[in-house]
Order: structure tokens, then C-alpha cells, then sequence
């Protein structure tokens, strides 16, 4: 294993790290300045011209759609940076530091795992409807998995039925925690359901794609993370009655959506993990900052014993969950996201939880301040602890890991 970046991504790092100086850092009152009016205006759910300016000048810069891999680069003429998992790891945690900014170079969740979704199982048809403006930034979407009467942590327990009838399907069924589903901007679901109750347990399971204006669907509510609504990304509860779509629409065919959740989830967890090493890194940042700053009882904070140990323990979990990310981006390049399926567990399991105490420990090193919005680490802690759900909570990973070391020492049967 060769954990130095690659020519290609340290020019790519270095342009990023100085586009992030330049525009996104400054740009961060102007966001929450933005958020607030929005609020006092009662457009909430409305998209923020602060992302659209900085997109169009991360579009200039050729700093855009740099997740689509190398597999997916050249899918229907649109072609990304075609970085390897490896490769893309060091830049998607640059982007991590800002956790709003993944957006500005349409490297965002959900729309990066459901492009290559479509790009890897759709039809040409939606590669063409829905990939295309997709990877252009022009729309957003969503993947609408998660539902509120079964423990969804068991894709196998997805029970909104997608029912074949004629040249439609019909899909009836409640999805919440469906992010990105409150931006007007969102023109299409990925829906994962039920296709035939009575196939074997993980071929129950198919996708399909769903347009947003579909008619018997209805957004619920805005759920909120700890306080926060996210808008206007949001994260929605959503019915679907009797909705009907082409059964074209369909994604690599009946009872294939186990598959494919599989597919696209180990990425989508990869990145996240990625981004929380930069949200910890610039935890820690601040942390130093303010501990080196501020004087109490005498001396400065950053000479308090307590502190010099959290901010070494800091260091320390940081770079091994790291070098976890990195063996599992590796993995996952030279012998593919199946076999890589135990390191992309772990580190699911690591990252969250090393951001959460990291956070946690510079929001400490604040004070009161750290609590409030004049610093980001009271909503960085929301994202770092929502991800302990997200793709899978903690404890079904750690049983995945635990069963495959188990197997390592099972006895033979005689």
C-alpha cells in the first residue's frame, strides 16, 4: 500500500486548498448572512446565490464533479476528474472543512451517489433525462430509502410496494430522512421498495426513479437534525399514493435493489468519512486557536494540561481514522467495493465517532462560545453525530465487522 497522493491529486489539492482560501472561507458570513434573510423573509426553502456565485467560479476553475470515478468518467460524454477512491479521498476532506461547500463543486450527497447510480444501472434514456443536468448542477435530487415503520438499518425490511401493472409500476409507501427533498431544485427520487414480497429475502427488493412532480406525491414535513432543518436541503418525510411511472423507469431490472444499495452505499460512506477527517482537522484548527488565545486563571488555555491532552489525542485519532479511509479507498480500488466491504464497515464506525469527540473537545476549548453560531462547531457536531445513522448506524456495521472476524476462528464442522 502507497498512501502518497498521486501528481495528478496533489495538483488538484493544491488548487482546491487555494480556491477554499480565496472564496469559500470569505464567503462564510455571507452564507449565514444569507440563511437569516431567507428566515426573516420566510423563504426558507429557497436556493442561496452565495453557492450559485461560488459554483460558477469552481466551474471556471475546473474544480467540478471531481467524485466521478474513473469507472464512470467517460459514461455518455460527461466526463469528471476520474480520481480513484484514493485519489479523490485528500480532496473530498478539503471540501469536508466547510461542511455546506461540497455543493459549490457538485460533489454533494445525495446527488454524487445517485449519479453514479444512474450512471452505472440506468437505462441510456435517464442517463440522458436525469444524469446529464444532474452532473451539470442545473438539478438536485434525492434517494428515498429510509422509512418510519420498519428499522430500514435492514434494507430487506423496505415495505413501500412497487407493484408492476402493465407498462407502469405503482408505488405506494412513507419514506422520511429523505435529504435534499426540500430543494426546489429537486427534480428526481431514487425509490428503493418492495417489488415481490415473496422472492427470496434480498431480491425483494428493486429501484426506480421517480420525477418529484409525479402526481400522488406529497411532502410531508421538514424533519430537523438537533435544532436544524438544513434548509434548503432539508430532510424530508415524503407519501407516496398511487404514484405511477413507466416501468422503463426501473433500475437494472426486479429485484435488484439490495444490489445496488450496496453499490451505491459503499462510496457514499467512504465520502462521508472523508469529509468528517476535514470537519475534525478543522475542529482541531480552531481548537489550537482559541486555546492559545484566550487566558484563564492566568495562562493561556493551550498551556492547561487537559487541553495539551485533548488536542494530542486529537492529532492522534484524526490521522489513524485516516490512514483507515485511505487503506479502505485503496482496497476498494485494486480489489473493488465488495471485498473492501469490512474496511468501508470500520471506518463507517471510526470517522463519525472521532469528529464527534474532536468536536466536541474544541467546542469545550470555546466556552460558552462554542455552543452558539459565532463559531461552526456547534453544527459541525450535528453533522458528525447525524452520520452515526446515516448509511447505516453504528451498531449494524460493528456486527458486520464482528461476524467477519468471528468467521476468521470458526471451527469447522467435522
Amino acid at each position: 500500500m502507497d498512501f502518497d497522493y498521486s501528481p495528478k491529486t496533489q495538483a488538484l489539492q493544491a488548487r482546491l486548498q487555494q480556491f477554499m482560501e480565496a472564496h469559500i472561507y470569505p464567503a462564510e458570513p455571507a452564507y449565514a448572512a444569507e440563511i437569516e434573510a431567507n428566515t426573516q423573509a420566510g423563504k426558507r426553502w429557497t436556493p442561496l446565490q452565495t453557492i450559485e456565485t461560488l459554483k460558477v467560479q469552481a466551474r471556471a476553475a475546473g474544480l467540478w464533479n471531481l467524485f466521478l470515478p474513473v469507472d464512470s468518467a467517460a459514461v455518455a460524454g460527461y466526463a469528471g476528474a476520474g480520481l480513484t477512491n484514493q485519489e479523490y479521498a485528500p480532496l473530498a476532506e478539503t471540501m469536508g472543512r466547510v461542511p455546506w461547500c461540497s455543493e459549490v463543486f457538485n460533489c454533494s450527497a445525495p446527488d454524487t451517489g445517485n449519479m453514479e447510480t444512474i450512471a452505472r444501472y440506468g437505462s441510456e434514456a435517464a442517463k440522458a433525462r436525469w444524469l446529464k443536468p444532474l452532473l451539470e448542477g442545473e438539478i438536485r435530487s434525492a434517494f428515498a430509502m429510509t422509512e418510519p415503520d420498519v428499522a430500514s438499518s435492514d434494507a430487506t425490511n423496505i415495505a413501500t410496494r412497487i407493484e408492476r401493472q402493465g407498462d407502469d409500476y405503482r408505488i405506494n409507501g412513507r419514506k422520511w430522512w429523505i435529504s435534499g427533498a426540500g430543494d426546489p431544485r429537486c427534480a428526481v427520487y431514487i425509490v428503493m421498495g418492495q417489488t415481490d414480497p415473496d422472492a427470496p429475502r434480498h431480491a425483494q427488493q428493486s429501484m426506480v426513479l421517480v420525477p418529484t412532480d409525479t402526481p400522488g406525491i406529497r411532502v410531508l414535513r421538514p424533519l430537523s437534525v438537533m435544532g436544524y432543518d438544513d434548509a434548503p436541503h432539508g430532510h424530508m418525510e415524503i407519501s407516496f399514493e398511487n404514484v405511477r411511472v413507466p416501468a422503463s423507469n426501473i433500475l437494472l431490472g426486479e429485484g435488484r435493489g439490495f444490489e445496488i444499495a450496496q453499490g451505491r452505499l459503499g462510496p457514499g460512506r467512504i465520502h462521508h468519512c472523508m469529509r468528517l477527517i476535514g470537519l475534525a482537522e478543522r475542529a482541531l484548527e480552531l481548537m489550537c486557536k482559541r486555546a492559545s488565545s484566550r487566558i484563564a486563571f492566568g495562562k493561556p488555555i493551550a498551556a492547561q494540561g487537559v487541553t495539551q491532552e485533548r488536542i494530542a489525542e486529537a492529532r492522534c485519532k484524526i490521522d489513524m481514522a485516516r490512514l483507515l479511509t485511505l487503506k479502505a479507498a485503496w482496497l476498494m480500488d485494486v480489489a473493488g467495493n465488495k471485498v473492501a466491504k469490512n474496511e468501508i464497515a470500520m471506518i463507517k464506525v471510526v470517522a463519525p465517532s472521532m469528529a464527534c469527540q474532536v468536536i466536541d473537545w474544541a467546542m469545550q476549548a470555546h466556552g460558552g462560545a462554542g455552543m452558539g453560531e459565532d463559531f461552526p462547531l456547534a453544527y459541525a457536531y450535528t453533522a458528525a453525530r447525524t452520520l452515526r445513522f446515516a448509511d447505516g448506524p453504528d451498531e449494524v456495521h460493528r456486527n458486520a465487522i464482528a461476524k467477519a472476524e468471528l468467521g476468521k476462528y470458526a471451527i469447522a464442522p467435522k
